[in-house]
């Protein structure tokens, strides 16, 4: 995902990594790629509050720190960000994306695809309790997403979303999944922009008449088929094997392994997300991920 944004913004990019769930490797591997490839990064964390009901499994939590505590997170003067799931292939300009005009929302997701008509059973959000909730409203996916930090904090986006999720959660048959469901559900009072479906690709939902316009292709995964995520990358993204040759060349170098580089890497686990930003001095020149 670092490599793809990269390859395709033509300004200066700066990535903010959730300091809890990174592993040690990723820690030691990324001042060096910082240095090597031209960007800055930061480490945040931000403590759980006391007073907001606790998710227990690991995944979970990594799905609340998504959504629950953006207006917190990031330094006061960082006025937009833009999150990218580890998992993702970037094939545009990034800064198209932070300039975007989304239209005074402090969000933008971009809506689940609908032209795969294969997939029709599996849209849990056009049957049932989603569609009554969302009365002709899109239900969005997680995997990318705008955050306008200065409209999320005056319209006090983090405590409406805090208070939905607070009543949401205590029933553990709600928010099955968490960092997607919660914004979607709260759109009435924290308004999501949706953004064009290009800037999120993926074969499960969208299949393939679309793909030659995809700004960003995900690795969702397939309910259908369960294909494991390295395979179906291998086989949907043509870049795959040079982006993934020069990581874990670049990666065996730092560490000192003898890593077979014939041989792919796993992608990365699911803990490993990587957040996007706005630049704290110039917000014409750089854009910060």
């Amino acid at each position: 995902m670092i490599l793809s944004v990269l390859k395709n913004t033509h300004r200066p990019v700066k990535f903010w990594f959730i300091k809890n769930y990174l592993s040690p490797q990723f820690k030691d591997v990324i001042p060096p790629m910082a240095q090597e490839y031209s960007f800055e990064y930061e480490l945040i964390t931000y403590k759980w509050p006391t007073w907001l009901h606790k998710q227990k499994e690991k995944q979970r939590i990594i799905w609340a720190y998504k959504i629950l505590f953006l207006d917190v997170i990031f330094p006061l003067s960082l006025e937009k960000v833009i999150f990218v799931d580890a998992d993702q292939i970037v094939r545009a300009d990034m800064g198209e994306l932070y300039d975007m005009d989304i239209k005074g929302r402090p969000l933008a997701y971009t809506p689940f695809c609908d032209n795969n008509k294969d997939m029709d059973g599996y849209r849990f959000w056009r049957q049932g309790f989603w569609k009554e909730h969302l009365r002709g409203r899109a239900y969005h996916i997680s995997a990318l997403y705008v955050v306008d930090l200065k409209k999320f904090r005056e319209t006090a986006a983090g405590d409406n979303l805090r208070v939905f999720y607070e009543t949401l959660s205590k029933d553990p048959n709600s928010l099955s999944n968490l960092d997607q469901d919660l914004p979607n559900y709260a759109q009435h009072t924290v308004p999501i922009f949706s953004l064009p479906q290009e800037w999120l690709w993926c074969e499960s939902w969208c299949g393939n008449a679309t793909k030659s316009k995809a700004k960003t292709i995900d690795l969702c995964n397939n309910p259908m088929t369960k294909e494991p995520k390295l395979q179906g990358a291998r086989r949907i993204v043509s870049e795959w094997p040079d982006l993934d040759l020069e990581a874990r060349q670049f990666t065996a170098k730092i560490l000192g392994d003898e890593l077979d580089i014939q041989e792919p890497a796993p992608l990365p686990n699911e803990p490993e997300k990587s957040v996007t930003g706005s630049p704290e001095e110039d917000l014409e020149s750089k854009a910060e991920l």
